[in-house]
């Protein structure tokens, strides 16, 4: 009996078209992904499609997400094996990351797959990364959220969506925190990765709690830590933020010298106008830098999970109406890398 796949087409890269200089939606039938896959690996798999939206990733606004989750919550889970979402990857981290949690409990694999390059460009892996998600549904058949993707040069790799990060500048390289993915296909079977920061196949398949009820809160600012951030600049008139999530370097420190460039002046300067401050990421088992030591003392840190994973849960923690710490130190998914 043949596995049965819903696919949830949104666009991006992988539903692109290359013309010249630009990349831009196909017009075409979207099946194109289809076709080229049962082309090179034949037709052992039946396909369902669902098409809630058809955009280029960077567009993405929070109807769109909300379209996305609707179509996957509306989907016949006792119809199919697995779920394919077709993403860009400009976005994808931080649509994987959100699902991860929202769907921490979904009883099949959920897999993201996209592509750097449109399906027409030789430079594409968009069918590669389409069949790791097939294989990854059939031969592991683990509920949860993922991405499947491969590298230039690379095995194609399966992640945890809650461990993806940002993918890498230029090159568009897709990682997961710590560099640990979930596995990696080799010689025909996937090869788990034997490390303590990732979650066995016997813990994945252990029941998890749902997460309930989802909204976002869209009033929050991001900041990277770079040489010389004047944080004078971040000046709150008659728009603020409920919260800015501030992303430190990787030693968990940033600037706590000078006047504009200090980051304590500028929490000081949140919270006279009751703005909370996140900061992330920091690992809680390594040693403190001394300029680091008064940060604890003044604002909400996120310990042990990626930046795009804070930034996530500060945003459902304000729009449910929870508080960020407590959604800080739920573990949905593996999102804390101290499983």
């Amino acid at each position: 009996m043949k596995n049965r796949i819903c696919v949830i087409f949104t666009g991006g890269t992988i539903g692109s078209y290359a013309e010249g200089n630009t990349v831009d939606l196909s017009s075409e039938n979207k099946s194109i992904l289809l076709e080229l896959y049962k082309k090179r690996y034949g037709s052992s798999v039946i396909f369902d499609e669902l098409r809630p939206l058809d955009i280029l990733s960077e567009n993405v606004q929070f109807t769109d997400l909300d379209a996305m989750v609707a179509c996957l919550k509306a989907v016949n889970k006792g119809k199919y094996d697995g779920i394919i979402i077709t993403h860009g990857t400009d976005t994808l981290c931080f649509t994987a990351n959100l699902f991860s949690q929202i769907f921490c409990d979904y009883p099949l694999p959920v897999v993201f797959v996209s592509a750097l390059y449109p399906l027409n460009d030789s430079r594409s892996f968009g069918v590669e990364n389409f069949a790791g998600a097939v294989d990854f549904i059939e031969k592991e058949n683990i509920g949860g959220v993922y991405v499947s993707f491969k590298n230039e040069g690379e095995n194609l790799k399966i992640h945890l969506a809650s461990r993806v990060i940002f993918a890498e500048q230029i090159s568009g390289k897709c990682e997961s925190v710590l560099d640990e993915e979930l596995c990696e296909w080799k010689e025909g079977r996937f090869e788990f990765v034997n490390s303590p920061h990732i979650p066995s196949k016997d813990k994945l398949k252990e029941p998890r709690k749902p997460y309930g009820r989802y909204s976002l809160c869209k009033d929050i600012v991001t900041i990277r830590a770079r040489s010389f951030l004047d944080f004078s600049f971040y000046n709150f008139g008659e728009k603020k933020p409920r919260a800015v999530v501030i992303e430190l370097y990787h030693s968990g420190t940033i600037c706590t010298a000078g006047e504009e460039t200090n980051v304590l002046n500028f929490i000081d300067y949140c919270k006279a106008h009751g703005v909370q401050v996140i900061l992330s990421p920091v690992d809680s088992r390594a040693r403190v830098y001394s300029s680091a030591h008064e940060l604890k003392d003044r604002c909400t840190i996120a310990y042990d999970m990626s930046f795009e994973m804070t930034v996530i849960k500060t945003m459902l923690a304000l729009g449910d109406g929870r508080g960020i710490e407590e959604e800080l130190n739920r573990n949905n998914f593996f999102e804390n890398i101290y499983i």
